[in-house]
């Protein structure tokens, strides 16, 4: 590969990551991406290339695409409930309030429910800005079609995000609120601050205890989290920046058990990400860079 092709790969190489990630909800798999995109750039002919940073990001589109539906079969067969991977972000993901709010589990967990032709046309246009022309090169469809998709797309979100756009001190506060409550098994603290309607949801991936199917319910919820939360024998439990929001990161005896995020709408708390399959807490333990 040439130095110039190199370049220009390292360059948009946390964009590449980012725009799989958020299309795929694992790391793992966007890293896989990453690597065919690289082997298919590789053979790609510099001087045909207008814009190097379009084309990468259009390579990564289509194979994020094909991977998206593989990763949907999979899902099929995965034992309980399947949560993306957790990222351990940098500060500067935190300041990028859209970029923040894109990667955070709530919205991730959002964009499981479009198509995946739709994932790709709403995380392309909302998230990276492209313009039409170039999402409709990305996922081999016309404009037209894609601006179609686009909107029908932009209102299935719109009616399930969250419904005001929550600051990471907002959540702050909340998870401090959350982390006290919890750590003491104080069950009216933790219903004062979980809305009524709040869903926790914990992935274990069969390999590790967890819920097999959402909680639901401030009191359920709150009964759930008072009976485990009692800390000791090991266990500790500290605040880290998680997908670009502040979440908790538990450890027993100084390894990683469970990786806690939360949803914060009107104040309250509207859901409790439990993930604890080991497999998605690799990169818990340094950061990961994104960009868009």
């Amino acid at each position: 590969m040439s130095e110039a092709a190199t370049e220009a790969f390292v360059t948009h190489r946390n964009l590449l990551f980012t725009v799989a990630y958020e299309m795929l909800g694992s790391a793992a798999d966007a890293e896989d991406v990453l690597q065919e995109t690289w082997l298919r750039w590789a053979g790609v002919d510099l001087d045909e290339v207008r814009d190097r940073r379009a084309y990468l990001v259009r390579i990564t589109t289509r194979q994020a695409l094909t991977r998206l539906r593989t990763l949907g079969r999979r899902k099929e067969s995965y034992v309980g409930s399947w949560l993306p991977e957790p990222l351990l972000t940098t500060p500067d993901v935190a300041e990028d309030v859209e970029l923040a709010e894109s990667v955070s589990m709530a919205m991730l967990l959002v964009l499981e429910t479009l198509t995946p032709t739709e994932r790709a046309v709403f995380v392309l246009r909302e998230v990276f800005d492209l313009d039409y022309a170039e999402i409709a090169e990305a996922v081999g469809k016309t404009q037209p079609a894609v601006r179609q998709i686009a909107h029908r797309a932009r209102s299935h979100v719109a009616a399930r995000r969250p419904r005001e756009r929550v600051s990471p001190a907002e959540t702050q506060d909340a998870l401090k609120a959350f982390q006290g409550a919890v750590e003491t098994g104080d069950l009216q603290r933790l219903l004062d601050i979980l809305a009524p309607d709040v869903v926790l949801v914990g992935d274990g991936g069969g390999i590790v205890q967890a819920v097999l199917e959402p909680v639901v319910g401030a009191a359920d919820v709150a009964a759930l989290l008072s009976r485990t939360g009692r800390f000791g024998g090991g266990r500790t439990m500290v605040p880290a920046q998680v997908n670009g929001y502040p979440a908790l990161i538990s450890r027993v005896d100084g390894e990683i058990d469970t990786v806690l995020a939360l949803r914060v709408d009107g104040g309250l708390i509207t859901g409790v990400y439990a993930v604890r399959n080991p497999e998605k807490l690799s990169r818990m333990e340094q950061e990961t860079g994104l960009s868009r």
